[in-house]
């Protein structure tokens, strides 16, 4: 009796199988056309350096702060606010939008202390996994809202760019931006694309410290930028996340998206705590929209949140409440001044050294454009065969673009970096 009832619960799940078309397929077969995904060029890099026994291995490629002995750095800033978090507040969920104290003064930074924007209520905010989660939630608006839109996206950009407006099903195109021969930027080339670009269209713009190149328009060329948005009626989407990081100094960098303001247009900003304060790991950021008035603003906001909510649901608090602290506080805050300023400083110096100990050797090269780029990235020009080379033959480190994190050079490695770049380029 009890081998029939077995024989019959086998019979009766054959049948179940086979009515919803699964046969006997194994449980193992599920996920069977899977392939492996590719690497991330640039994490790629830092598990290969990682996995380096040499002594003398450097790592360029991070796009993380260190200091002059190459170690991670926490802000004193950083770590008195964890203090007086410490056992003090809770660790309740935040609103879907974030930690409103946290989105008003990160909306200060941005748009400026004393902004009308803000005052009258026209900026649609919320808080954001730090910079990619915010330009993710732009892309999804964007499609949601404006489905035939497209963005364009400057040649090169953050490999992460690409990814994220992808993966959002907004169509792509490129505009010029980085001109190899000259090292600089492309300005004649950008502003043609502008111009050619149908009227309203979406472009993605660094703020400051371009990433990859570390090349930014000057203050005069980002008012042509501007006025010629103005003329063409496009929108312009900002991602800042190197505000304070690029020049030492917060209102310097957001220039800008201050000259946008200054001429009326309704724009976007991603705006990211991981560089300038070094919350890398926190993944705190905002989001923001200039809209026509306070009851779009509302209306932007709530679609903002409405697409966050299936994503992650809320904001991590944690990262919020130490930028509140901080920027809340003015002693704190000065103290984050300070601070960053000494990173930017630090990055600045090891421009100047890298250029004096390859010039030294006697390089036939030029390496103005070292000291020219801005920001943690220098853009050397290399090429990927010369990379590979310092890779194998020096065990460097860097992206096979040729990208040099600054952060990753310090007063003990320079010469022997140098050493290497010169070696592998002297044959030009």
């Amino acid at each position: 009796m009890a081998l029939q009832a077995t024989i019959s619960r086998k019979l009766l799940n054959q049948n179940n199988l086979r009515c919803f078309g699964i046969g006997a397929r194994s449980i193992s077969s599920w996920w069977k056309s899977v392939e492996p995904a590719p690497k991330d060029p640039i994490l790629g890099v830092t598990e290969a350096f990682l996995a380096d026994p040499s002594p003398n291995k450097v790592n360029v490629g991070v796009g993380a702060y260190r200091d002059d002995n190459g170690k991670p750095v926490v802000l004193d800033c950083v770590r008195e606010a964890e203090r007086r978090i410490a056992g003090n507040l809770n660790m309740e969920y935040l609103p879907m939008g974030g930690s409103i104290k946290m989105v008003e003064e990160t909306l200060k930074l941005a748009y400026g202390e004393n902004s009308d924007l803000i005052k009258d209520k026209k900026i649609a905010s919320i808080q954001s996994l730090s910079g990619t989660g915010a330009c993710r939630i732009f892309a999804d608006f964007q499609k949601r809202f404006l489905p035939e839109s497209q963005i364009y996206i400057p040649v090169p950009t953050w490999a992460n760019h690409h990814n994220i407006w992808r993966d959002a099903q907004v169509p792509q195109r490129t505009y010029h931006y980085y001109h190899p021969e000259s090292k600089g930027l492309d300005f004649s080339a950008l502003m043609d694309d502008i111009k050619n670009a149908p009227n309203g269209s979406f472009f993605l713009l660094h703020a400051c410290a371009h990433n990859p190149t570390g090349v930014d328009p000057t203050e005069e060329q980002w008012r042509e930028i501007s006025y010629q948005f103005k003329v063409k009626g496009h929108f312009a989407f900002f991602d800042m996340a190197y505000q304070g990081f690029a020049s030492g100094d917060p209102e310097k960098d957001a220039k800008s998206i201050r000259i946008f303001l200054e001429d009326g247009h309704h724009i976007g900003i991603a705006q990211s705590y991981a560089k300038n304060m070094g919350l890398y790991g926190q993944r705190v950021g905002c989001l923001s929209v200039v809209c026509e008035d306070e009851k779009q603003a509302v209306a932007v906001k709530s679609q903002l949140q409405q697409l966050a909510r299936p994503m992650y649901s809320n904001p991590p608090i944690h990262g919020a409440l130490v930028v509140s602290i901080i920027l809340g506080d003015p002693d704190l805050k000065k103290l984050w001044l300070k601070e960053v300023k000494v990173m930017a400083d630090r990055i600045i110096g090891m421009r100047t050294a890298l250029r004096e100990n390859l010039e030294k050797l006697g390089s036939p090269l030029s390496w103005e454009h070292i000291t020219k780029q801005i920001g943690m990235f220098c853009y050397s020009g290399l090429t990927p065969e010369q990379v590979d080379r310092l890779t194998n033959e020096y065990h460097i480190y860097m992206t096979r673009n040729g990208r040099i994190s600054m952060a990753g050079v310090t007063t003990g490695n320079v010469p022997y970096l140098a050493n290497a770049i010169h070696e592998v380029t002297k044959s030009i």
